[in-house]
């Protein structure tokens, strides 16, 4: 039984050894073989499965370690050493799978949006922060103008400050100048600011405001005259100087000053002659009352086109100018306080439109032209505290808007019933006067010796023309008085102007 075993085993180990003698052989081959190709070295490697138990065509499975056979037994002549033996390589492992496709590329970002349009920057203005060149231009007269201001009660110059002169400097007004189309400093109105300093004329400053329209500077101490070169100001309309401290001739550089309708110079000390040049300008009001103007009247008076004329408190001395008739738009004319001597012309009957004529407190002489009889628009008629004389005309008691009618302090003789009418109604005043039968009259010795000394006017015939057409406005003329006293009369503009305003 051992020995069947022994046997046993010695054959295995004899296959075994063959078995491995047989695969180095056939892997020494494979090895020199390996250029014949893979289909060779396939079928040899089918034909090693068949040998060692496998078969079929799937794949191999991978190669095991071969572990060393058994020592063989002792050979009756040495054999060689066996070959190392060489593992079958490895199969090549299957390739990778195919990546799979890319994604597709995202798309491409929107372009950023343009960067915004850059404009050029705006090169620094010439003019700065003012509104144009033209205010820039007065700003600077205006800061002059100022250093020389030491009296202000009413702070009017801490308003002048920075560049907006339109709206936060008080006492001046812009619009835009016509023919440039440009915003300009075209107003000025200092009335009642009392401004006052050292050498303090307009010079430097008004006529350097070169687009004026307007200049109202009344109340305050200005000195000196209208400075030269003011009558370049080709848009100025309005020139208001009154209630100052100026002095001198009249003002000539005014004469020059085309387009004005406006002129008040009262409340000054201006002396000397007024010129006829004064009477051309289309002006609408003329005051030149309260200076110290004298000599006569320019015969040229006539030529006027204003509206409201005074001549009050100066000291003007001759006859008024018969022209003073053809002055068709004259509404209020005052030539009170004055120096006036001589007869009143007929003339001035042809004032159709006029609402006051006041000659007051004058040396003027003569009877009551019976031309007034045709002032159908007076309503203030004064000629007190003259020399009048004669009866009063019952035509001037029926002017059919009079509201005060004063000859007090003259030497009327009589009054007819009309004109007794107005004294009961208050409206005729002729206190002081040489009528007998009314009281309060000068004395006889008076009156006497008034009369005593001849009178007479040049053309007398002219003092009993009536101009106009009285059956126009005389027909049932005292319904037609009575009905307009029930109105009261606008107030006069030109009595206004014989105030100071402060």
């Amino acid at each position: 039984m051992h020995v069947m075993k022994k046997k046993a085993k010695m054959g295995t180990n004899i296959i075994v050894y063959f078995l491995c003698a047989f695969t180095l052989i056939l892997h020494s081959s494979l090895h020199y073989e390996v250029a014949a190709g893979d289909v060779v070295a396939e079928t040899r490697r089918q034909e090693l499965e068949i040998i060692i138990g496998g078969g079929g065509y799937g794949p191999a499975p991978a190669p095991e370690y071969c572990p060393p056979p058994p020592p063989p037994p002792e050979p009756i002549c040495p054999t060689p050493p066996p070959p190392e033996p060489i593992c079958p390589p490895p199969p090549s492992p299957p390739p990778p799978p195919p990546p799979p496709p890319p994604p597709p590329p995202p798309p491409p970002p929107p372009p950023p949006p343009p960067p915004p349009l850059q404009r050029p920057p705006i090169p620094p203005s010439p003019i700065g922060p003012f509104a144009s060149e033209r205010i820039q231009l007065a700003f600077k007269v205006i800061q002059r103008f100022k250093k020389r201001i030491t009296y202000d009660p009413q702070r009017i110059t801490k308003t002048w400050m920075g560049p907006d002169v339109c709206n936060k400097y008080k006492g001046f007004v812009c619009d835009v100048r016509p023919d440039i189309k440009k915003k300009a400093v075209a107003g000025v109105d200092f009335n009642g600011y009392r401004f006052n300093g050292p050498d303090f004329s307009l010079s430097d400053f008004l006529e350097k405001l070169e687009d004026l329209a307007i200049f109202h500077a009344n109340s305050n101490n200005f000195t000196k005259s209208i400075p030269k070169m003011t009558s370049k100001l080709k848009f100025l309309y309005e020139l208001d100087v009154s209630n100052n401290k100026l002095f001198g001739g009249f003002p000539m550089e005014v004469v020059n000053i085309k387009n004005l309708t406006f002129l008040d110079l009262r409340f000054n000390s201006f002396s000397g002659p007024v010129p006829a040049e004064i009477f051309y300008l289309d002006l609408d009001v003329l005051f030149l009352n309260n200076n110290k103007f004298s000599q006569n009247l320019p015969e040229n008076i006539g030529s006027t086109g204003a509206l409201y004329v005074t001549f009050a408190n100066n000291e003007f001395t001759g006859p008024i100018p018969s022209s003073i008739g053809r002055a068709k738009y004259l509404l209020e004319v005052l030539f009170l306080n004055n120096f006036f001597t001589g007869c009143l012309p007929y003339e001035i009957g042809f004032l159709s439109n006029s609402t006051v004529f006041d000659v007051g407190n004058n040396r003027l002489t003569g009877p009551i032209p019976h031309s007034f009889g045709c002032l159908s628009g007076m309503q203030f008629l004064n000629l007190a505290m003259n020399q009048f004389y004669g009866p009063v005309p019952e035509i001037v008691c029926q002017l059919p808007k009079i509201v005060n009618l004063s000859l007090s302090y003259n030497y009327f003789t009589q009054v007819g019933p009309e004109c007794r009418k107005l004294i009961k109604r208050k409206v005729l005043d002729v206190r002081m006067n040489c009528i007998l039968d009314l009281p309060n009259q000068r004395s006889q010795e008076e009156c006497g010796k008034f009369f005593s000394e001849s009178k007479k006017c040049p053309n007398e015939r002219s003092l009993t023309l009536v101009p106009c057409a009285r059956n126009r406005y005389t027909l049932n003329l005292t319904e037609t008085f009575d009905k307009k006293l029930t109105a009261p009369a606008p107030s006069p503009r030109t009595y206004d102007a014989l105030k100071k305003h402060f």
